[in-house]
């Protein structure tokens, strides 16, 4: 028999309660989103418009239900209910964001598992990712944003894509996987994601099955990328036990991990978490760099102020790790630039019983949707909403955000492990490209929104200008 959940679970250590359904939780039907096409449903908007579909959708009810040809999906419009549904553990992984990456990511990584695999993996990972563990990463953060930065002394235009993956897959490799073996590897990893991530989108919103099975160019070209990407990983597990060494970073850990029985992990295990977390250091990081630095071309008054914060902060010497605390304006921005331009744009679940949420009734089974980008840029929660405005995370501002309207990195057992390491490679960057340089488009730039699975610039070029 399915079970119901509580009406109000409890939330984990350190996270706040879901907000309490009214007493017709039970029974209480979603409204449907207004502008279905009869046979196709709302796909159509969905694949036309993703943002602004989604953004509207809030006009229609705080939970409304979405028609995908036969499938049924629901809509989550709310900050407090999308804290709900990431509390609430009826609700897992799953959905066809997930099920498109999972030919990507495996099924056995920490990004795609649920249950008790989920929280071995998140404890088998999370000792590289403790506040105290993030200091230790600092040098090779800083020696890489200024590595970027001298890069772009010649003043010649550069393609901001390559650049922005290029120094979050050399982050993530050196800080986590210790690999000076990563460099040959950092171009190939970079073009396999590219094509990978383009791919997986139109999986996602157009799930034709067989049809990307087909020999045709696009097809091939995907599976090309995806096959070199598992090389890639099998190459940089290979080169580890090889070296003999055993530094104390994230791959050992994985290398050294121990299953419920107190068995090794398995290869396969070892081989999805490496592929997730070479994924989500070099996606989701490069695509906010690609979007900070949009941020300081079309803010250039922004730039400035990070200049002159950095001046006063660290005189002519180069940023180091130490200098993050100082360097408040610089985290404004960077916090504004993920409310407006979240890299991860969409999130989905699917409810493993028959739930509620809001009130509304969720059957076992269903595929729950919601979009950062839309509910961190709704004018219920935010003045000015669609303005660019760090100042709005001075403490005494941000204090008025509701909760929920601004969780970059997710809530509870899902949130991100890597969000106090990504911060600060993000702070020391920013810090260092704004410091030294101030930007222009240069001639063919493209600075329309890319929507993939993650959400940047569609082809940025610039030109450096040296300060």
């Amino acid at each position: 028999m399915t079970r119901k959940s509580s009406p109000n679970p409890p939330a984990p250590p350190g996270e706040p309660a879901p907000p309490r359904p009214g007493p017709s939780a039970e029974g209480r039907l979603a409204p449907l989103a207004a502008g279905g096409v009869p046979g196709l449903g709302h796909g159509w908007k969905l694949a036309r418009d993703p943002l602004g579909f989604l953004s509207r959708l809030r006009d229609d009810g705080d939970v409304v239900r979405l028609r995908f040809g036969p499938k049924t999906v629901y809509a989550i419009t709310t900050p407090a209910l999308t804290g709900a549904l990431a509390l609430n553990p009826d609700f897992h992984i799953g959905g066809p964001l997930w099920e498109s990456l999972e030919g990507l990511l495996g099924k056995r990584g920490v990004a795609t598992s649920n249950g008790p695999l989920h929280q071995r993996q998140r404890r088998a990972i999370q000792p590289a990712f403790r506040q105290d563990a993030i200091p230790g990463y600092g040098p090779v953060m800083a020696e890489e944003a200024q590595a970027l930065v001298e890069r772009w002394r010649s003043g010649r235009p550069f393609d901001v894509t390559a650049e922005a993956f290029r120094v979050a897959v050399r982050v993530t490799a050196r800080c986590l996987m210790g690999g000076t073996y990563m460099d040959a590897r950092a171009d190939r990893i970079c073009a396999a994601l590219a094509t990978l991530f383009s791919g997986m989108y139109q999986r996602m919103v157009m799930p034709l099955g067989p049809l990307y099975r087909l020999p045709i160019p696009a097809n091939r070209e995907f599976n090309r990328a995806l096959a070199d990407l598992h090389l890639l990983v099998d190459e940089i597990v290979a080169a580890r036990r090889a070296s003999g060494q055993k530094p104390n970073d994230l791959l050992m850990a994985l290398l050294e991990a121990k299953d419920e029985n107190g068995e090794p992990i398995g290869e396969q295990e070892i081989h999805d978490q490496v592929v997730a977390i070479v994924t989500a250091g070099s996606e989701t990081v490069g695509s906010m760099v690609m979007s900070l630095l949009q941020v300081l071309t079309d803010h250039p008054e922004q730039a400035d102020k990070i200049h002159d914060e950095v001046k006063t902060v660290v005189g002519d010497r180069a940023v180091v790790f130490e200098d993050i605390p100082k360097l408040t304006h610089t985290a404004n921005v960077i916090v504004e630039t993920m409310r407006l331009r979240p890299a991860v744009w969409i999130l989905t679940r699917r409810s493993v019983a028959d739930t509620q949420l809001g009130g509304y009734r969720i059957p076992a089974g269903s595929d729950v949707v919601y979009s950062p980008y839309a509910i961190q840029r709704d004018p219920r929660s935010y003045e000015r909403h669609e303005e660019f405005a760090p100042d709005r995370w001075l403490p005494e501002r941000a204090k008025d955000v509701p909760k929920y309207a601004m969780s970059p990195f997710g809530v509870g057992n899902r949130k991100c492990p890597g969000d106090h390491f990504s911060m600060a490679e993000l702070t020391l960057i920013t810090a260092a490209m704004a410091s030294a340089y101030r930007f222009e488009q240069a001639p063919g730039s493209d600075d329309r929104l890319r929507i993939g699975i993650t959400l940047r610039p569609r082809r940025l070029l610039l030109k450096a200008l040296s300060r």
